[in-house]
């Protein structure tokens, strides 16, 4: 299933279709998480407010894909792309989608490329998105 999102700038209409989290993406829970780093759970949530994770809903509750998570933090390099996609008005659910959608210019999901060192070109796909 794919779902049309349509992001609005002061002067770009921007169209981009994003796949659901597909279930085959092992994802945390936010006490989880706490578990995993030691932190509160309203940390947890302070980390997803400042973009430092994102989550999704996913049958009522609040989930953060494995992914995001290297020993025992949140992956560094998700910060600025997270900062990035949420300045174009992209919803948390938006970017934890964006970030496992096929990207036809990267030939993975920008997840994967992240993983892969290419910060860099993530980022300049996601701007591309303005």
């Amino acid at each position: 299933m794919r779902a049309r999102v349509v992001h609005k700038s002061a002067r770009v209409v921007q169209s981009l279709t994003v796949t659901p989290l597909p279930e085959t993406v092992p994802t945390y829970t936010l006490p989880e998480i706490a578990e995993i780093t030691g932190l509160p759970v309203t940390r947890v949530r302070r980390l997803i407010e400042e973009h430092q994770l994102a989550a999704t809903r996913i049958d009522n509750v609040l989930r953060v894909p494995q992914a995001f998570m290297r020993d025992g933090a949140p992956v560094g390099e998700l910060h600025g792309t997270f900062v990035l996609l949420a300045d174009l008005h992209f919803s948390d659910d938006e970017i934890v989608e964006w970030m496992f959608t096929s990207e036809e210019s990267l030939g993975v999901t920008p997840m994967d490329a992240l993983l892969a060192g290419r910060k860099a070109e993530v980022r300049r796909i996601a701007q591309a998105l303005l």
